[in-house]
């Protein structure tokens, strides 16, 4: 019997080798497989079945680790949801996923169970502690590993949902075992890495990129519950890998221990989920000696591109398309001549298998010949490395024409006494939409909107030159570190 994901997170897996490290504990791979088996029986007896949705919005812990594996090795969809959501905004994904278990926390369990229908409800609390976890602790002999196919669904994933309601992401065991695979090999992960685990797990980043790749490599994780600048730099010297959002990297440069010799051990910095500002990966560069890998994916699809191991890794591009992933440029007119800007279109064993119950989104995502539209737009340069500069949804049109935010911000953060930049566009009655540029300043910088107009002028066309700056302490992000537009062209309307 196979079961794909959970066969290929565990073939590397040296059995007394360390798996999970937290704090003084360590859990070797034996034990690793003994708490995920004994979790599998815990939910069989609680109902699921293969092929039922195991939902799971629970603070991250180790007990959460092993709900996802269990859930895979008893042949069932594992549903993360972002722990921050409110019970109106769970009240959608239940109705709409049907899940046939729902873990959570103790102190939501009534809510929970007021809104999730025919589903059973269990808990786990931020210390691994609940329901669950008795039913764990109790079960008899792990469950057999239920066989599963390739084209089986592993999870469902819920797009951000910013344009809409939010869309489940059909993700099958092919789709996340070739992901894994080809980033182990690309990133050269091997039994002799430590990675620091400082993600959250609701999202691709941490629970597909950073878990998966580390388990099928039977690499160690140092298990942190939640991202701490110090604790990272602390675990550093023990480590040899970190995966993280550029949040990550400016917080840990804040830090006066942060050196090359801190850093000597590690090989490898990546970076997602968010655009990484120049200036940090310079910076990064000159105190560390390494410079941050950068890449890029998305909930649909994994990784779909990367900056190289070996060779320059540009700062403000997502390198070149992984290996077994077909990635091109396109317009409503066809293929994007060379050097100009296209949506991003991508086909391979990586790209999700639809939309949960919605095809008519599924049939709007793909071309005729198997290529997913992105909505991201991109620009190649001379030698072939992939920027993103924007979501299709992003873009500005003044007075008939296109306007890219990335194009503005770049400069914008290129001027000195400036942080970051978020570039939006607002209805205007005259142009259609009018640039509109949400600026953060250094500390004690005094840069005002006069010098840095003064200062695009030189730079940028008159059309794509803010109408408006606006001066803010920081730009509201989502978990991952994306900023977020529609938040701030909502706030800036009012």
């Amino acid at each position: 019997m196979t079961n794909p994901l959970y066969d290929a997170l565990f073939q590397h897996a040296r059995p007394a080798a360390p798996a999970l490290i937290v704090g003084a504990d360590v859990l070797d791979y034996a034990g690793l497989k003994r708490r995920v088996g004994a979790c599998a029986s815990a939910l069989v007896a609680a109902g699921v079945r293969p092929g039922d949705r195991v939902a799971a919005q629970v603070e991250k812990s180790p007990a959460n680790l092993f709900l996802y594996l269990a859930t895979i090795q008893a042949g069932a969809v594992y549903l993360p949801l972002n722990t921050a959501y409110t019970l109106p905004e769970l009240r959608y994904f239940l109705e709409d996923a049907e899940p046939a278990l729902v873990v959570c926390d103790p102190a939501v369990r009534d809510g929970v169970a007021a809104i999730a229908g025919r589903a059973a409800v269990e808990t786990l609390d931020a210390a691994g502690q609940g329901t669950l976890a008795d039913a764990a602790s109790r079960a008899g002999p792990a469950s057999a590993t239920v066989e599963r196919a390739d084209d089986d669904l592993a999870a469902i994933c819920y797009t951000s949902g910013t344009t809409g309601r939010s869309k489940g992401a059909m993700l099958t065991h092919r789709n996340l075992v070739s992901n894994a695979a080809t980033l182990r090999e690309l990133w050269r992960f091997t039994a002799d890495d430590v990675l620091i685990h400082a993600l959250p797990i609701y999202h691709v980043h941490g629970l597909f990129v950073a878990i998966n790749v580390a388990l099928m490599s039977g690499a160690a994780m140092i298990w942190q519950p939640k991202f701490d600048a110090a604790a990272v730099l602390a675990d550093m010297p023990k480590a040899t890998a970190l995966m993280g959002v550029p949040t990550f990297y400016t917080r840990l440069l804040d830090q006066p221990g942060l050196n090359r010799e801190t850093a000597a051990g590690m090989r490898l910095f990546v970076s997602g989920s968010a655009p990484l500002l120049a200036q940090t990966h310079e910076t990064w560069r000159a105190r560390t000696g390494h410079a941050i890998l950068e890449r890029y994916g998305m909930t649909e699809t994994g990784m779909n591109t990367s900056n190289p191991y070996e060779g320059d890794r540009v700062a403000g591009t997502v390198g070149f398309a992984l290996p077994g992933v077909d990635l091109r440029l396109a317009d409503a007119e066809g293929p994007t001549p060379a050097g100009g800007i296209g949506m991003i279109e991508v086909r391979g064993p990586n790209v999700f298998k639809g939309y949960w119950r919605n095809p008519e989104k599924t049939a709007e995502a793909f071309r005729d010949d198997g290529f997913f539209v992105t909505g991201d737009l991109g620009q190649f340069d001379a030698r072939g490395y992939l920027a993103i500069v924007g979501r299709d949804k992003d873009l500005i049109i003044t007075g008939g024409l296109n306007v890219y935010p990335k194009e503005v911000e770049n400069e914008i953060d290129a001027l000195p006494g400036i942080v970051e930049s978020a570039v939006v566009g607002l209805a205007h009655a005259d142009l259609g939409e009018a640039v509109t540029a949400v600026v953060v300043r250094e500390k004690g910088a005094t840069i005002d909107e006069a010098e840095i107009l003064a200062a695009l002028a030189e730079r940028l066309a008159g059309f794509k030159r803010p109408k408006r700056i606006v001066f803010v302490e920081d730009l509201p992000r989502n978990a991952m570190g994306k900023v977020q537009k529609a938040l701030l062209r909502a706030q800036l309307a009012m």
